[in-house]
């Protein structure tokens, strides 16, 4: 993953309910990170999501362990949701432009319908300045702001 500013993290939330679906998350937006993706991995951490863009299908093949899925349009709007995605399964959807993955069973605690919005927002740390945030070239194609929070690719 390239590097991003530490003082910058982001969150992915449902804008229907406002209820943060991850508060770690990760962006594989390059054909190297969006191959690796949870490859290599024992364990995922139910508070973080990787968003795969572009991409419209995964496989769990080689994988340790299962996962929640959810499978979004360019605008950010959910088209599919497959729960407890296990090892050496696929999943798909023509309509996606990306896909979420979080821990299986994430999803049971949360509320997301297809349908709903979601976006990712910046959250600064403590240490941060009010300056201009400091998106790496892996995010740029993030369009962020609290006044109009967005979704990935155009």
């Amino acid at each position: 993953m390239p590097v991003r500013d530490p003082r910058l993290s982001l969150e992915l939330v449902n804008r229907r309910t406002g209820q943060t679906i991850a508060s770690v998350v990760e962006i594989a937006d390059t054909r190297r990170t969006r191959r690796r993706g949870l490859l290599g991995r024992d364990v995922m951490d139910p508070s973080a999501a990787l968003i795969l863009t572009p991409c419209c299908s995964i496989h769990t093949a080689f994988m340790r362990f299962a996962i929640d899925a959810v499978f979004v349009d360019r605008d950010g709007r959910v088209r599919r949701i497959v729960r407890e995605l296990a090892p050496w399964r696929a999943a798909w959807c023509a309509r996606a432009h990306a896909v979420v993955e979080l821990a299986a069973g994430a999803l049971r605690s949360r509320e997301v319908l297809v349908d709903d919005a979601i976006y990712v927002l910046p959250v600064r740390g403590p240490e941060s300045d009010e300056g201009e945030a400091a998106v790496s070239s892996a995010s740029k194609s993030l369009r962020i702001t609290a006044a109009n929070p967005a979704w990935l690719g155009s």
